[in-house]
């Protein structure tokens, strides 16, 4: 298990003494030059105007998607710096502690046979735990809900002794991944498909590390084909998706001896700015079974409520309140409750995959917010846990992670999207465009000569998602040229490569060209209506 175990000195050599100590560390790089910073006051102006209480538009993107996007982001990136929100960050400071490479680490870790990653898996040392739900007592006298369900949540070190928050503690080599529960399910349903692989496999005779070796091997190539041809067309210009994966990249690591044989870095126009577009397709509720939904007995979930209900960011207490969830060690619930179940029916859209039996009536299923410039409010004020404040005082606008995101950048002195444009040799946006946008954030709130500066150098953050405004909700020249080399990249820089081994072709889906995210979901739980939805209706 050598991938994501190396790190790197500030000349890219690998540094072996940190290889034996098997610590994850990568450094970012830089794709485009350094920008100006943006004054505080600029940032938080935009921030308001980002995260105003105003109708954002529906994309026709599923809304699982969004959530797939943020546990694609966490198998990515990791930024390990040292830093306090707002300060400058020089470039040989930047530590990225996950593998930049498609590969599934925040699944796998460094596998069954490193002492340190074996509690994630079972005793056979192929497949991964699974954890058990508990008993929930709403609704009252619902018998669906009052039991426990094995197999619904994430595993967890549970047991008598620790605080709460020790036996909350996730089993997972990515702690993020249950920040918030549709990110959590998520990362379930990628265990449950590891299993599954793992149990098809070894019918064909195969045990112990041939048979991990194998699965692994299985879940990795359909993840990178369904990413490259179901996930990054629904999000990026699918043209600019097609050029890339057909001509190659022209900017980041383009192919040549300099980069031959070396792993990928992670660009901070990745990291910071462009993949950070999945913010504005977040809802501030969602239909997410048959207990929280529109006519159910409290209406749909809210988007504090996914957070509330999980072991990382929240602590399973349905009567929590923000200060609540900045204690970790508040509530009593160790696993989550069986009423919080999604139902993935209503995140994805099966007809896509000819099961039209597991559509849900009109009105009952998801569809991501458009990728534009405005968050949904709630964004606004997330729980401290959710980027690892839990227990400190946190000042105010830092919970708003529009605010985060332009500081983040800053922090890095992160290049514009006018600076990116002409690297890329595009057409940048028009000053009425930067200004006035298409239906996203409105910027007359904004000083003179704030406008002004927003328009001539404007954070590649807000660039990106001004430019998908003019691009039918979907990444355009700059942000998607940025996404699709990366991911680009990170499947060519994987051991295992769909991208290197141009010949393969899923197993798993319906052909021999098609593999999409329900088709996984569809693997993953038998292609039952009751295990992708064991509430029912």
């Amino acid at each position: 298990m050598d991938e994501g175990v190396l790190e790197f000195d500030r000349e890219g050599r690998p540094n072996r003494r940190a290889r034996h100590k098997g610590e994850h560390r990568f450094r970012f790089s830089r794709l485009g030059p350094e920008g100006e910073p943006v004054d505080e006051a600029t940032r938080a102006a935009l921030t308001e105007a980002i995260t105003a209480a105003v109708p954002q538009g529906d994309a026709e993107v599923p809304a699982g998607f969004t959530y797939l996007g943020q546990f694609v982001d966490h198998d990515l990136t990791l930024d390990r710096t040292d830093a306090e929100l707002g300060e400058d960050v020089p470039d040989h400071e930047l530590d990225q502690g996950r593998s930049p490479a498609l590969d599934l680490d925040s699944v796998y870790g460094r596998g069954p046979a490193d002492r340190h990653d074996r509690a994630f898996y079972q005793r056979d040392g192929v497949r991964l735990k699974v954890g058990t739900t508990s008993r929930a007592g709403f609704p009252a006298g619902d018998a669906g809900v009052d039991r426990e369900i094995e197999g619904y949540d994430l595993p967890r070190v549970g047991g008598t002794t620790g605080t709460p928050a020790d036996r909350r503690r996730p089993l997972i080599p990515d702690l993020r991944n249950d920040e918030n529960l549709a990110v959590a399910q998520t990362h379930l349903a990628f265990i449950r498909f590891h299993n599954r692989v793992a149990d098809e496999l070894a019918l064909r005779g195969l045990r112990g590390n041939r048979l991990f070796d194998a699965t692994r091997d299985e879940v990795v190539r359909h993840y990178q084909w369904m990413l490259r041809t179901d996930f990054l067309p629904r999000v990026v210009d699918p043209a600019v998706v097609a050029d890339v994966f057909t001509n190659g990249r022209r900017f980041f690591e383009a192919p040549g001896r300099r980069h031959f044989g070396r792993p990928p870095t992670m660009p901070l126009e990745f990291a910071v700015a462009a993949y950070r577009f999945g913010h504005s397709m977040v809802r501030a509720a969602y239909q997410w079974n048959r207990v929280f939904r529109t006519g159910g007995p409290v209406g749909p979930a809210t988007l504090f409520q996914l957070f509330t209900f999980t072991g990382v960011a929240g602590n399973f207490d349905g009567a929590a309140t923000l200060p609540d969830l900045d204690d970790p060690n508040s509530g009593t619930v160790m696993t989550l409750p069986t009423n919080w179940i999604v139902d993935f029916r209503r995140l994805y859209d099966f007809t896509e995959s000819n099961r039209p039996d597991l559509a849900v009536p009109a009105g009952s299923g998801n569809v991501a917010r458009r990728i534009d410039s405005l968050l949904v409010n709630p964004l606004a004020q997330l729980p401290a846990g959710t980027f690892g404040g839990r227990g400190t005082e946190i000042p105010p606008i830092q919970r708003n992670l529009a605010f985060r995101n332009l500081t983040r950048a800053n922090m890095v002195r992160l290049a514009s999207g006018q600076q990116m444009a002409a690297l890329f040799g595009v057409p940048p946006l028009t000053e009425a465009q930067i200004l006035d946008g298409n239906q996203g954030a409105t910027l007359a709130g904004l000083t003179t000569e704030q406008r002004a500066a927003v328009s001539a150098d404007t954070p590649l953050w807000f660039y990106v998602l001004r430019e998908a405004e003019f691009d039918n909700g979907r990444l355009g020249a700059v942000g998607g040229r940025i996404v699709a080399e990366l991911f680009h990249r990170a499947m060519e820089g994987s051991r295992i490569s769909t991208v290197r081994d141009g010949s393969w072709r899923p197993t798993l889906g319906p052909d021999r060209r098609t593999f999409r995210m329900t088709d996984l979901l569809l693997f993953a739980f038998e292609g039952k209506a009751d295990l992708l939805n064991p509430l029912g209706d």
